[in-house]
């Protein structure tokens, strides 16, 4: 069976994306919309792309795309994704997947009534060598992990005008960067039971930077940066009772791990993505796709929504106010 994809949204996210589709067997990217014809049909012809679709509405209504990949920005998702589920299309929604907790478990909610997949395109979960990290801990290697340490960091120099720092547009640390860390934390500790964190914001009221400190009530922790001024390594430690492992930068897209166990000399595995890295994602929406299933159980919908619970807590607490984008669909 080929399950054929559409791309709403044909920005840099979607053209990193979009030369994967050709490393997935059984997945065929047959459709672009965007609201400006010119880009979309730029993009078509970059990528290969059949079909060029004029405003959102009209490839929700294609019967020949099976799934669409999301990848607007973040205020624009809740819109999109609802009449999505509502016209019977699967997804795989970028991230962060909304900029609220009330957006994120609406789409869960309005997903499972209609039996439709949706799935966070969380990419981290996906690499072969983040596929290993959770195989070793779930394995003991490392006893029982008590603390996760993780930075992500770019020194941002765009002008303001760039969507990184435009609220309207999801712009700051938190929805581009904070995704990332808070992802991997809840990954391996679950959702904690406190959330702590300082940050600056930019006078427009996009977050520039946040430590967040996560807590859990038998004492593990995570202690996570994110920032769009500062360089960061972009690594992250994983700590148990045994030994730790070691994702070297950067962690959100990693070819290897370093597992060092206490008493042992550390051992390096590599583990090289397929295509730009992005293939991996592509192909478990695919076969889910294909077998008729809802839910990934590497990025389940439950996941998503504790991770935008944490963030929606770490917002409140430096003052960042996230505005829903408007539903049109045109």
């Amino acid at each position: 069976m080929t399950v054929k994809w559409g791309i709403i949204g044909p920005g840099r996210i979607a053209d990193a994306v979009a030369p994967d589709f050709a490393h997935v067997p059984g997945a065929e990217l047959v459709a672009v919309a965007s609201r400006s014809a010119e880009r979309g049909a730029d993009f078509a012809r970059r990528h290969g792309v059949d079909r060029v679709h004029t405003g959102y509405r009209a490839i929700l209504d294609d019967p020949d795309v099976d799934v669409l990949y999301v990848a607007t920005p973040h205020p624009q998702h809740r819109a999109i994704a609802l009449a999505a589920i509502e016209a019977g299309k699967a997804l795989m929604i970028e991230k962060a997947f909304t900029v609220s907790s009330v957006a994120t478990r609406e789409i869960a909610a309005a997903a499972r009534n209609r039996g439709v997949f949706v799935m966070e395109a969380m990419w981290t979960r996906f690499f072969p060598a983040v596929v290993r990290l959770r195989e070793l801990v779930a394995e003991g290697a490392i006893g029982e992990v008590r603390s996760v340490q993780a930075d992500l960091g770019v020194r941002n120099r765009s002008g303001a005008d760039d969507r990184f720092f435009s609220p309207e547009l999801g712009g700051g640390a938190l929805f581009d960067l904070g995704v990332y860390v808070v992802s991997f934390a809840q990954m391996l500790l679950g959702s904690p039971g406190t959330v702590a964190a300082s940050g600056a914001l930019t006078p427009s009221g996009v977050d520039l930077e946040e430590s967040i400190l996560l807590g859990w009530p038998d004492g593990r922790s995570a202690a996570l940066q994110v920032s769009l001024q500062c360089a960061m390594p972009g690594s992250a430690r994983v700590i148990g009772t045994e030994g730790w492992i070691e994702v070297p930068p950067r962690f959100h897209h990693p070819d290897r791990i370093v597992v060092r166990r206490h008493g042992a000399d550390p051992e390096e595995i590599v583990l090289p993505a397929t295509g730009r890295g992005y293939a991996h994602e592509i192909e478990e929406v695919t076969r889910r796709v294909a077998a008729g299933e809802t839910e990934s159980p590497v990025m389940p919908l439950a996941d998503t929504v504790a991770v935008q619970d944490v963030m929606a807590a770490v917002a409140d607490r430096v003052g960042m106010v996230p505005e829903e984008g408007p539903a049109d669909l045109r």
